[in-house]
């Protein structure tokens, strides 16, 4: 797949067969729309082509702040990698660019630079300027500048019944069961190794502390989970906690991870962490001892479930 940081960087005279959208979390419901669109390129031999947007428009249409995703840039490149794309557009998404009207965006875009020739989409999509167009406007553009439009019917969509948003609730209620089976894959997790304040290392449960610096990133339910991390070519197993650490007076929501049967040093490296299924809640023990007892319960708990997998 190559991949272009914007519209500008875009060159090829290939028609392509294109659909659109943030695609945050890639899930089961996009995956659907993606195998299409590359059964369809492979057909006409056109470039199969996804357009997608970062920031996400809501991060500049609303307030920021308030919007989490599935996915880092990172991790959405991963996703869409994997699926058997040819080209993936990321067009920074701006007020410039919001501004567009759905035929200006048609004509320059669609049909000048993507030499469109099928446009593959949603049935609830809207795009344009306030996202005034919809599937009929897309339609009707088709015919006056010669593309295709095949519509991903509402039933289509509705069969795997799933959307980011159902995601993203999943996850913040720490039902990741529920989430990873929208997703169709492990919840990801992708951040640096910073050092902690060690305490683990003293009751035999050292951890590695996980900072994701992309701060829309979604961080499920506090609790404890399990995990898995490919770490120097070697699938490692362990168990992680998303919290406040509030036996020992934690500040602030940290990522611990304790892996079974590893021993190497982790600082400074990038981790990607794959969330398998969450065991509890975070508590507060009155000890340390407490605190091991629960920790030696949670890894028995771990270790059992990774022996069905």
């Amino acid at each position: 797949m190559e991949t272009f940081q914007s519209l500008l960087d875009y060159k090829s005279s290939q028609n392509s067969i294109v659909t659109l959208g943030t695609f945050d979390g890639v899930h089961i419901g996009h995956k659907k729309i993606i195998e299409k669109l590359i059964q369809n390129s492979s057909n006409c031999e056109c470039e199969s082509l996804v357009l997608t947007f970062f920031p996400h428009p809501r991060m500049i249409l609303q307030d920021s702040q308030e919007i989490k995703l599935l996915n880092t840039i990172e991790e959405r490149i991963q996703l869409l990698e994997a699926s058997g794309l040819d080209s993936l557009v990321i067009h920074p998404f701006d007020q410039v660019f919001s501004r567009l009207t759905a035929e200006e965006f048609v004509s320059t875009v669609l049909v000048d630079q993507f030499n469109v020739k099928k446009i593959i989409i949603g049935y609830d999509h809207r795009f344009g300027r306030n996202r005034t167009a919809d599937i009929h406007d897309l339609i009707e553009f088709g015919k006056k500048y010669e593309f295709e439009v095949e519509q991903i019917s509402a039933q289509e969509i509705d069969e795997v019944s799933v959307s980011s948003t159902k995601i993203r609730k999943a996850l913040l209620e720490g039902n990741v069961a529920l989430a990873n089976e929208y997703l169709g894959y492990a919840y990801l997790l992708t951040g640096t190794i910073v050092k902690g304040k060690g305490i683990g290392r003293t009751i035999n449960f050292p951890t590695a502390n996980l900072k994701i610096e992309e701060s829309y990133k979604l961080i499920p339910k506090n609790g404890v989970y399990i995990i898995q991390s490919t770490i120097n070519n070697r699938l490692v197993f362990g168990m992680m906690n998303i919290g406040f650490n509030p036996t020992v007076n934690g500040e602030g929501q940290s990522i611990e991870i304790h892996f079974f049967d590893f021993k190497e040093i982790l600082y400074d490296k990038k981790l990607q962490i794959q969330v398998l299924k969450r065991i509890r809640d975070e508590e507060k023990f009155d000890s340390l001892e407490q605190l091991t007892e629960q920790l030696e319960k949670d890894k028995s708990t771990a270790m059992n479930y990774i022996h069905t997998l």
